[in-house]
């Protein structure tokens, strides 16, 4: 636990990939990818919910929705110092609050918005849930300063891309010593058809979907259903599903005579075989994987200064 994630990075019983650093634009698909996640846990050991650090607002009725989902036996609410708090979170207080996607015992009954997804969160006709069971540990740290929001979110950014960094660190050899650019290192040949695409976090014409694509970091998933392409052009999905997660890569090119990506990445090839599905998320490979990059002469591929500020 202690110590930067990036320094001691695991790989993860089970994983989704939901492609955005804030879920503040779709918070259904997160609880729903919350509650696939935690489909898994077996109960054999304790489990810590490391919960966001959004607590103001719709951020807040999320939290009552993801205590609800969870139902733990113990909440570690950390107040701030200079800041007004916000009401302990009382097992009284969750049980009558109305959530963002849950009601209250106030309401006549405990519903979900329609998500076909998350059908069994819904409370039968006149039931009455009862009061949830943990116990609240509450904290008053004397810390000047902390819970600022727009250094938190500055230092997260830094510590997102050295995770992405470190990850990276795993598809260098161990035997040599120097750092091998990424334009040095050999990528796996995957076809078209072999794997399905999604662009989670915004819409994408399928005429530009490989300029998307292209030099982009995709999560490696898994989906249920089998890849089965029409057409000559890549398979695209309609829906951003919720599914297994095995790891990530970077598509560092596209060949569209070959109809081929290019992906560099340290999943196993075990693992690999499993892979029929890219999410292409609103995370970025670091800026200087891109312009730290030695023994390339004249422009440096993917990288310009010739844009328009207005677009």
């Amino acid at each position: 636990l202690p110590g930067p994630p990036f320094t001691h990075q695991q790989t993860p019983r089970k994983m989704v990939y939901y492609g955005q650093d804030s879920c503040e634009h779709d918070t259904e698909r997160y609880l729903d990818v919350m509650k696939y996640v935690f489909s898994c846990y077996k109960k054999e050991v304790p489990l810590i919910v490391n919960t966001m650090g959004w607590v103001k607002g719709e951020g807040l009725l999320l939290l009552i929705d993801i205590i609800r989902l969870l139902s733990p036996s113990h909440v570690v609410q950390m107040d701030v110092c200079d800041w007004k708090a916000m009401a302990p979170l009382t097992p009284e207080h969750i049980h009558l609050r109305a959530g963002l996607h849950t009601k209250g015992k106030q309401q006549p009954k405990c519903t979900q918005l329609d998500v076909g997804a998350a059908e069994n969160w819904k409370c039968s006709e006149g039931e009455d849930a009862s009061v949830p069971q943990y116990k609240l540990l509450y904290v008053h740290p004397e810390f000047p300063r902390a819970g600022v929001a727009g250094e938190a979110r500055v230092h997260s950014s830094i510590l997102r891309d050295m995770s992405i960094l470190g990850y990276l660190g795993h598809l260098q050899y161990p035997d040599i010593g120097a750092v091998l650019p990424l334009h040095s290192l050999v990528p796996y040949q995957v076809p078209f058809s072999a794997v399905a695409l999604r662009v989670i976090h915004t819409d994408v014409a399928p005429t530009n979907i490989m300029y998307a694509v292209n030099a982009s970091w995709v999560g490696l998933c898994c989906i249920p259903d089998e890849v089965r392409c029409q057409t000559d052009g890549p398979v695209l999905l309609t829906q951003t599903p919720v599914c297994d997660c095995l790891g990530f890569g970077i598509v560092r090119g596209v060949d569209m005579e070959k109809k081929l990506y290019h992906i560099l990445t340290p999943v196993p090839p075990e693992n690999l075989r499993l892979v029929n599905c890219l999410l292409l998320g609103n995370i970025a490979i670091p800026n200087c994987v891109l312009v730290g990059q030695q023994g390339i002469e004249g422009e440096i591929p993917y990288v310009t200064s010739d844009y328009n500020y207005s677009i």
